[in-house]
């Protein structure tokens, strides 16, 4: 995981482009989601971070984001225990 606020932007393109990033995440909110969904595009800066693929996500308690990816959230919503 890495956090938005710790890296450079040069270095996070540099990254995204070799596919060593593939999903962002809000820190906060436990929540992680594709680069183009426009809730993630909203969070600030110091919430944001980064995976290098959706395993480590969820091994660091990340959930699926409900808008972008919209099936991932409802089978994980199905999974938790009410």
């Amino acid at each position: 995981m890495i956090k938005h606020a710790d890296t450079s932007s040069q270095n996070l393109f540099k990254k995204i482009k070799n596919k060593e990033i593939v999903l962002a995440g809000n820190k906060k909110l436990k929540i992680y989601g594709m680069f183009h969904c426009a809730s993630g595009k909203r969070m600030k800066k110091e919430n944001r971070v980064f995976f290098s693929n959706e395993q480590e996500a969820l091994e660091n308690g990340y959930r699926p984001c409900g808008h972008c990816m919209r099936s991932k959230y409802n089978n994980w919503k199905k999974s938790i225990p009410h």
